[in-house]
């Protein structure tokens, strides 16, 4: 996958326009990242920002919506095609300011485009 890709949702899997998915549970190959807090597109490097709660001592977490592999309205889940280890060790999200920060943007982009692809789910 290219790094532009990984700010755009794969084809057919992103949300209908205007779709609000705060509140919506991430879900890894390996179990709940946590809750979308909110999505934010600047610079074209569009994410969710993700409310782990206690998972990660309480952090939020940054994920290229490059990684959501499927979007379940009925159930308000999205899957994202990476374990939880992988999210945890991405550069650490510290502050709301950082989703407006083209450098730190960049450097998670990089992060995750170097994982190994993995199959599309059908939720």
């Amino acid at each position: 996958m290219t790094i532009d890709i990984i700010w755009s949702y794969p084809p057919r899997v992103g949300p209908a326009e205007g779709l609000d998915l705060t509140g919506f549970t991430v879900v890894a190959a390996d179990g709940t990242i946590g809750h979308v807090d909110r999505e934010a597109d600047p610079f074209g490097m569009r994410h969710l920002v993700v409310d782990t709660g206690v998972w990660v001592f309480g952090r939020s977490v940054l994920v290229p919506v490059g990684v959501v592999t499927g979007i379940d309205l009925e159930e308000r889940r999205i899957s994202v095609a990476c374990s939880r280890g992988e999210i945890k060790a991405a550069p650490r999200f510290r502050t709301d300011s950082e989703t407006r920060d083209q450098d730190y943007l960049t450097r998670v982009g990089d992060y995750y485009h170097r994982l190994p692809p993995r199959e599309p789910s059908t939720a």
